[in-house]
Formats: C-alpha cells, sequence, structure tokens
C-alpha cells in the first residue's frame, strides 16, 4: 500500500513540473498583403437593366366584318406607309357602293324634277293661273326632293368607307409581325386582331432610376451639364456594345410611391434594324463625377449576411474597456516595430469596375487595406506585412488603368 502512494507521489510531481516548465505556444501571426486607399480620378458607367420599346406601335384590327381574302406583305418585314397588308372579301361593300351610287342618280333626277315642277307653278302663281297651296306643295316637294339627294351623297360616302375598310393599309413605316389570320379566316369588328406593326428607326430604350437621381438626368436633359459624346451607350443581350448613342428622349410623369423608381425613355439611332422591340439590355450612362474617389481591389471586400467589409491594418488595438494598447516590440517573424492588427471595418460599396471597387464610405484615405490572406482574418488577428505596401488599385490589377479601359473601349463588354 505505500509503495503504491509512493508512485503516485511521484507521477503527480513529475505531471505538476513538466506542465509548470512547458513553454506557452508563441501566438499566430497572418502574413498579409496590403495597399494604401488613396483618392484618385476614376472613369466609369452607371448601369442600368433596361428594355427597348417602338416608339409606335399599333394592333392592326378590321373596320368591316367579313372573311380574309388577300394577304400581301412578308412577316417580319419593313414595310412603308400606305402598303396594301390584307384585303377582306369586299363583294357586299362593292355591291353596297354600287347601289348607293345609283341612288344618288334616283335623287337627282327627282330634285330635278321637283325643280321643274316648282318654276313653273311658280311662273303660273305670279300671273294668278293656279291656286296658292299649289305652289305650296311644289316648293316643299322641291326641298324634299334636295334632302333625299344630300341622304343619297352621304349613304354614298359611307359605302365607300366601308369599301375602302375592306383593304387594310400600313398606317406608318415600320416592321410587321406575324399574321393572326390566314386566307378564309373571317375577321369580327372590335375582337379579331390581324397584325401588330411597330416603329424600329429610331428606338427607345427604357429604364428605371431611383427618384433620388431625377435631379441629375433632368440637369442631363436639359444640358445643364458638359455632356460626353459616349452619355449614354447600351450593352446587348451577349455583352457587345451597340455602336451607336442615345439621348434622353422622356423622363416620365410621376414616381412609382410603391417602389420611389421613375421611368427614364432613351432613343437611339436604329439604322441597321439591330435593336428589336422588347429585348433586354443594359443602358450604361457615363459617370459625370470628377472628384477622386477611394478604390481598392474587390478580392479585399468581405461579404457577411448582405453586408461588406475590409480588414484595416493598425497597430493599435482597441480593448473591450474602449482602452487602446500600443506596444513596440518583436513580433514573432522577427520584424522589430509594433505589432499589427486586422480590424474589421463596416464599408458602403460604390460601383464595381473590372476588378476593383469604389468605396463610398467606412475607410479612409491612407488606411492599410488587406488585399491578400484575408480569408485567414478574424477581428483583432495579428498580421505582419509581407510586401512593400502599395497604393489603392496597384497591386495586382491596375485600377487607375481598369478605369481607363473602362471608359475608352467601345468594341466590346470588357471592363464595364
Amino acid at each position: 500500500m505505500y509503495k503504491t502512494i509512493s508512485i503516485f507521489f511521484i507521477t503527480c510531481s513529475f505531471v505538476f513540473f513538466s506542465c509548470k516548465h512547458k513553454p506557452p505556444p508563441p501566438s499566430t501571426v497572418v502574413p498579409v498583403n496590403v495597399i494604401t486607399a488613396v483618392p484618385q480620378l476614376v472613369f466609369y458607367f452607371d448601369k442600368y437593366p433596361s428594355t427597348t420599346e417602338a416608339l409606335s406601335e399599333v394592333a392592326l384590327r378590321p373596320e368591316v366584318p367579313g372573311y380574309i381574302t388577300g394577304i400581301f406583305f412578308t412577316e417580319g418585314t419593313h414595310i412603308k406607309k400606305g402598303q396594301k397588308l390584307y384585303e377582306i372579301d369586299k363583294r357586299l361593300y362593292q355591291a353596297n357602293y354600287d347601289a348607293a351610287v345609283a341612288n344618288v342618280k334616283v335623287a337627282d333626277g327627282n330634285e330635278v324634277q321637283a325643280k321643274q315642277d316648282a318654276d313653273r307653278y311658280t311662273y303660273l302663281n305670279n300671273h294668278n293661273a293656279i291656286a296658292k297651296q299649289v305652289l305650296d306643295h311644289a316648293v316643299i316637294a322641291l326641298e324634299n326632293a334636295q334632302n333625299q339627294t344630300k341622304a343619297a351623297q352621304e349613304a354614298v360616302k359611307t359605302a365607300k368607307t366601308n369599301l375602302t375598310y375592306a383593304t387594310v393599309y400600313a398606317p406608318f413605316d415600320g416592321t410587321i409581325g406575324f399574321s393572326q389570320v390566314k386566307l378564309g379566316d373571317m375577321a369580327s369588328v372590335g375582337t379579331t386582331v390581324l397584325n401588330t406593326i411597330s416603329t424600329i428607326d429610331p428606338m427607345a430604350v427604357d429604364f428605371l432610376i431611383n427618384e433620388k437621381q431625377l435631379t441629375h438626368f433632368e440637369d442631363l436633359q436639359n444640358h445643364k451639364k458638359k455632356l460626353p459624346d459616349s452619355l449614354f451607350t447600351i450593352l446587348m443581350a451577349d455583352n457587345t456594345l451597340y455602336p451607336y448613342t442615345g439621348k434622353i428622349s422622356v423622363i416620365d410623369r410621376a414616381v412609382d410611391p410603391q417602389t420611389g423608381a421613375i421611368r427614364i425613355r432613351l432613343v437611339f439611332p436604329n439604322p441597321k434594324y439591330g435593336l428589336k422591340a422588347g429585348m433586354s439590355c443594359v443602358v450604361r450612362v457615363h459617370n459625370q463625377d470628377t472628384s477622386p474617389q477611394l478604390v481598392i481591389p474587390g478580392k479585399a471586400v468581405v461579404e457577411q449576411m448582405g453586408e461588406y467589409f475590409v480588414f484595416v491594418v493598425k497597430d493599435t488595438l482597441i480593448s473591450h474597456n474602449g482602452d487602446s494598447a500600443k506596444k513596440q516590440e518583436t513580433d514573432t517573424a522577427g520584424q522589430k516595430g509594433p505589432k499589427l492588427y486586422a480590424i474589421q471595418k463596416k464599408i458602403q460599396l460604390g460601383q464595381t469596375i473590372g476588378g476593383n471597387v469604389i468605396i463610398k464610405g467606412g475607410i479612409e484615405e491612407g488606411d492599410l487595406i488587406v488585399v491578400d490572406g484575408v480569408q485567414s482574418l478574424h477581428e483583432g488577428s495579428q498580421v505582419a506585412v509581407s510586401q512593400k505596401q502599395q497604393s489603392g488599385g496597384r497591386g495586382g490589377d491596375s485600377t487607375h488603368s481598369s478605369m481607363q479601359r473602362s471608359a475608352g473601349k467601345k468594341d466590346s463588354g470588357e471592363n464595364n
């Protein structure tokens, strides 16, 4: 028993002294690359999802009922104003027109006869050869004949209009779509749509802006600012740049109270008919802000629950009680100087330009921003800068040259 107790005390003493003399683990220092946030002039485009719209569009409907007896166009082609498109069976309307013309001739004959009678009875009445009542009746008969002639002439106009409506013509230059009726189909007034025609040159492009931007776009519309040639351009669905520039045509009359958005309409030339109504595209508005802005590489930004952060390198670590500690000592990497810490800061993102992003708030000029090694950091991590500090946007991809490419390349969607 005594032997067992002795072994137990010896073992505990060994463990105690082993723990007491074990050196503490070295603190983890994360090597990082940083840049210095500095303001610089940038040139970029604000982008808005948009849709192409025809400036004029009309659904062709028949004005008179009947069977379709003729189709005189090729679907999907460009047509001219006044071009013959459809013909509705006009035999009935032609017959009505011919009958109305004949009725006019009969009415004209009756009017001539009534006028002759009235003239004759007027002469006899002047010589007291007939009763006054006979003349009165003759005058009334002449007026009735004249009114019948007018009614017959109006009937001719109605019959001619219906006969004209039996042939459908293009109301303006534009592009015609697929025919909704075929030869032999019955066309009904008010319900049947024959086809749709829309203008194609120029073409409208509609997009929505926030009401806070309304004043800026009104200034652009009224030319209160110096406008570059490439103020409004569009990116097609395949990310190619449309070769023509546009201008503001209309700003909608009211803001949507539910969304706070208002519609802007641009107009673009479309001589080659490359734009079709209903296409999705992206409007690019050349940025007019000439003041320097903070730009950093996009890889420095960390997203957490819909919010965006960056790590800023500081030589001061804020403790939980609000006190700051700044120590001058040698770190584990053997570098003489203050310890450096990674402090997480919430930022407000601006426009993304290539591999870089504009920062609207959250950091200040001169802050050291971590661009490499971000994944290994957390709030308060000790860091070691492993390469020379570089100014904002010049580490890796050149932000400044990216801005220039963004503003200058118009033949493709690269860096836009």
